[in-house]
This record gives C-alpha cells, structure tokens and sequence, in this order.
C-alpha cells in the first residue's frame, strides 16, 4: 500500500494506517459470504507528528465521535463489491476529512440591520397589529 497523499504539506506513510479485512454486508449476492469486501481503516491522529497541531486540535474536535479509546479514527468501507475500490473509498475518505478541516473557521463579523430594514420591521409589526385589530368584535351599544 502507498503513503496517503493529503496535500502538498501532509503525506500519511502507509506504516501509520492499519488496514484490515472481513465480510461485507453491502452488495454482492453469495459472493458476501465468501470474499473480505470490507475495509476497515484505522489511523491514530495523536501519533501522527507530520500534521500541524493547529490542524491535529480541529481535526480532533470536529472528528471526536469517530475515534475510539485507544485514539484511532476508524472508517469502515463497504459500498462496493470488491476490496480494492473499498479501500480507495476509505482513503479517500480519510483525505476528506483532512481536508474539511484544514483551515480555521472564519471569524463572525458582528453586523447591525441597515437603517432601512428597521424601517420595514416596523411597518410590518404595525400592519399585523392593524389587521388583528380589525379581527376584534366591537359591539357598540
């Protein structure tokens, strides 16, 4: 197996992703009870000394529902009938998921409404307390 190109500042060697095996549930027919179509792929992100901490600390965070005890992100692939292509999905995969969180998220901007758009709350508010005035029953006597 090929080291795991993420971008031009991260590549994971192959000695840090543990690949392993077993029978699919997905697709196949009685081809599901013979062959090992499903990939598991596990990587252990805090081992990892090649991604930038910053990155490692977002990564870790969004991500914190799929690593287990022992700090290993686990994927599991088994959308295709056959190894290979489940493997590139897995990688493929994992890739995705460094990636969605590589950069930093933006700062809000702390915005206030326009002169105008105050003007056009106020007028609605006006309107519908018009139009439940109108709905009252006045009996005049």
């Amino acid at each position: 197996m090929s080291d795991l190109y993420i971008n031009a500042r991260l590549t994971i060697p192959s000695s840090e992703l543990g690949i392993t095996a077993a029978r699919s549930s997905g697709p196949g027919g009685q081809n599901v009870n013979k062959v090992n179509s499903k990939i598991t792929l596990r990587w252990s992100p805090r081992k990892c000394t090649l991604i930038d901490p910053a990155w490692r600390a977002r990564f870790l965070s969004r991500n914190a529902n799929r690593i287990n005890r022992e700090g290993e992100l686990v994927l599991h692939s088994e959308r295709y009938r056959d190894q290979p292509r489940n493997l590139a999905d897995a990688r493929q995969r994992l890739v995705e998921l460094l990636l969605d969180c590589r950069e930093p998220a933006k700062q809000r901007k702390k915005t206030r409404p326009t002169l105008g758009s105050k003007r056009r709350h106020k007028e609605a508010k006006t309107q519908k307390s018009q139009k439940k005035q109108n709905r009252s029953m006045r009996f005049d006597g």
